[in-house]
């Protein structure tokens, strides 16, 4: 594989994204198949806060999204991560950790406080993520749930989504 650059999703790169995604997603047994769309929705919706994708020398490779989410103790500058995206014949060669380690680096400079995700705790803890009982996303297990606290205090409460997320 050719070097791979990060950097901001631009106009041009939007059907590479949702074809990538589409993808990443097709052989997933925990996705419901919409998560190119969600990407598409929170774009259109303006709450696409951060978009990085990933390039080799010929194409988009990997993508993620972070969008604003608010806590009911009304936290705020926190972010929720995802979906992050690579082609499947790109997967497991560090595409989608180079994509999270750069969106935390971005999410730090813009002065965020933290970021959510919903994902498995074996992957995201390499990036400080944990789950905290104190915050909460009704629905899905609890331990799936993981925040990562980037200044401040953790916040207490429930978290929701955009409405893109449904």
């Amino acid at each position: 594989m050719s070097a791979i650059t990060i950097r901001p999703e631009g106009a041009r790169d939007q059907s590479a994204i949702y074809s990538l995604t589409k993808d990443a997603f097709a052989d997933m047994p925990f996705s419901d198949g919409d998560e190119q769309d969600l990407v598409d929705r929170l774009r259109a919706d303006g709450d696409l806060a951060l978009s990085l994708v990933a390039e080799d020398a010929e194409r988009v490779v990997g993508h993620i999204a972070f969008s604003r989410v608010a806590i009911s103790d009304g936290s705020a500058d926190w972010y929720g991560l995802g979906p992050v995206s690579v082609l499947p014949e790109c997967q497991r060669q560090g595409i989608g950790s180079r994509l999270i380690q750069r969106g935390i680096a971005d999410l730090r400079e813009r002065g965020a406080r933290g970021i959510v995700l919903l994902g498995d705790p074996a992957y995201y803890s390499r990036f400080g993520f944990g789950h905290d009982p104190a915050l909460t996303y009704p629905g899905p297990p609890p331990q799936y749930f993981q925040r990562l606290v980037i200044d401040g205090s953790p916040p207490k409460g429930v978290v929701s989504y955009p409405p893109a997320f449904g």
